[in-house]
């Protein structure tokens, strides 16, 4: 794998660097936001420092997200929610705070790749049938999970790969409940990420996003089910 790697400090690129190669990964290293732009396209994976000198890191992570669909993986000093759920929101693939254990971010990376399954970086964890079936119907709005678009009353919207997977399990079996640790583990192969709100996080921006609040329907104390929406269901819907 050809990874990425945006950091601006020396000494944790020296040693995220040293960490990928000892497993076999190529690495490029760049420390400014215009490099990392202009060398996303070879990568097959991305580690992203948000504390960049040249740019904001999320903004970054909004561009990248524009020309790249690699997974990618947040690591930064910053740990608070208004960090984390817009990073989140532009397209993480996962959110490491630092300090954090090497051999923890190893894993991680591990699992988000066992997760990507071609060559443009997409996740086909949410396709069990591999993507043979029709595109799904709620209401106005329509899943094609093999072509990996939705469309609401006929436009297409544009969702982030992990807010496409999430619709996507709920719609490959529209008629069950799915469990917040189900969804967590098909998607990133870690069911103890409940703790966490990357999945509410998901889910509101797949209700902000449809503007149909009842696309994923919430069940209380359980997980979420794939909803049929009214039309102008345009109301804020709870993770």
């Amino acid at each position: 794998m050809h990874a990425l790697l945006v950091e601006d400090d020396d000494r944790m690129a020296q040693a995220l660097g040293t960490a990928l190669a000892q497993r076999g990964h190529t690495v490029r290293r760049v420390a400014r936001a215009l490099d990392a732009l202009r060398y996303v396209r070879e990568a097959e994976f991305v580690l992203l420092d948000l504390g960049l000198p040249d740019l904001d890191g999320i903004e970054l992570l909004r561009r990248l997200r524009t020309v790249c669909d690699a997974p990618l993986i947040v690591v930064t000093a910053r740990c608070e929610e208004r960090d984390i759920v817009p990073a989140l929101r532009a397209g993480a693939d996962d959110y490491v705070v630092k300090p954090f254990r090497m051999a923890e971010l190893m894993a991680r990376i591990d699992t988000v790749r066992r997760r990507t399954d071609s060559p443009s970086g997409r996740s086909g964890a949410a396709l069990p049938d591999g993507g043979h079936r029709p595109p799904v119907r709620a209401g106005d709005v329509e899943v094609d999970l093999a072509g990996r678009t939705v469309t609401v009353a006929g436009g297409e919207v544009r969702l982030t790969r992990r807010e496409f997977d999430v619709l996507a399990v709920l719609a490959a079996r529209p008629d069950e409940v799915h469990s917040r640790e189900e969804i967590l583990d098909r998607i990133w192969g870690d069911a103890f990420l409940a703790a966490s709100r990357s999945l509410d996080v998901h889910v509101a921006g797949i209700r902000a996003k449809t503007g149909r609040s009842g696309l994923v329907r919430t069940v209380r104390g359980f997980g979420y089910q794939l909803g049929c929406p009214a039309p102008r269901d345009d109301r804020d819907g709870a993770p």
